[in-house]
């Protein structure tokens, strides 16, 4: 790679809870969710050029070729900047999967360009914010955010801000209410997508069940045992309908489910990446090997402490 380029990773989020809580009169919903990342994911690489483009590459690039205004170019936009970029991205993530995907690509296009275009996180151009929230489809915000960077975050997509920092955190609001995880163990994960993309509107629109409460978590957990015995009394409310839109989420799960070792079987996000955790991250990746079979991505390994 030549010295000029700058590489960013966008890794996959995780949701190991999903409650669906309440929705507010502008009809965006309100979550409580506990989001987790993988060291598996997009690459983000960008140089100086005199205007701002994006090329896309990678095995699932394909699926974005035709997408006219992507979130990346968005954020770029977002950001103020006169300069431009040569940005590639490099999609190594099923589209549409609920995994970040394209709001972790936007979180590492803020987060490289900051550094290509040396912009300081609190000192951004005065009206980016502002230009950003006249995005369409941008949630407002229900309380001020630390930082300009992350206002900008919020108006690219509920799941930016906590794909901003790409560490675990508890999300509220309509994510954009960020505090800090329980203490996580040492623990494997292992990623399924069946090679099904799912609208997340379309998931919601699906939805009919009671809103929940939210969840009552510990500070830590001291092994992947408890963790996951602890999960496992929570749900991702979701899931109910991703199925019923996308049936082969309940093979994911079944298999999952199966698999030797596996703690807990749950879909992330709305759908259709489904992950099990495992006690350790080699016996993660083994799943992911034993369950791989065509048509479906899988990964295997740690997931991410800290």
């Amino acid at each position: 790679m030549p010295e000029a380029w700058l590489s960013e990773l966008a890794p996959a989020k995780v949701n190991l809870y999903l409650h669906v809580t309440g929705r507010r009169t502008d009809l965006y919903h309100l979550l409580d969710s506990l989001a987790v990342f993988c060291p598996v994911g997009d690459r983000l690489r960008a140089m100086p050029a005199e205007a701002l483009s994006l090329t896309v590459e990678g095995p699932f690039g394909a699926a974005l070729a035709d997408e006219p205004d992507n979130l990346v170019l968005r954020a770029a936009r977002a950001l103020g900047g006169t300069a431009g970029a040569r940005i590639v991205l490099e999609k190594y993530l099923p589209v549409a999967s609920g995994i970040g995907g394209g709001s972790a690509d936007a979180a590492a296009a803020l987060r490289l360009l900051c550094r290509l275009w040396d912009l300081s996180r609190d000192a951004l151009p005065a009206d980016a914010s502002e230009r950003a929230a006249s995005a369409p489809d941008a949630p407002p915000p229900t309380t001020p955010s630390s930082t300009a960077l992350a206002q900008i975050a919020l108006t690219l997509g509920a799941d930016v801000p906590v794909c901003l920092a790409s560490r675990p955190a508890r999300m509220g609001g309509v994510g954009e209410v960020l505090t800090p995880a329980p203490g996580l163990p040492a623990v494997g994960i292992v990623l399924v997508n069946p090679g099904a993309a799912l609208a997340t509107a379309a998931v919601f629109r699906a939805r009919t069940a009671e809103f929940s409460a939210p969840a009552e978590l510990p500070a830590s957990w001291p092994h992947a045992a408890a963790m996951a015995n602890d999960l496992a009394k929570l749900r991702n409310d979701l899931q109910p309908p991703a199925i019923a839109l996308c049936p082969v989420i309940g093979t994911v799960l079944a298999a999952l489910a199966a698999t030797p070792g596996c703690l807990l079987a749950r879909m992330s996000g709305s759908g259709a990446t489904c992950f099990g955790l495992l006690p350790d991250a080699s016996t993660a990746a083994a799943a992911a090997r034993a369950l791989a079979r065509p048509g479906w991505w899988c990964w295997g390994g740690p997931l991410v402490a800290r």
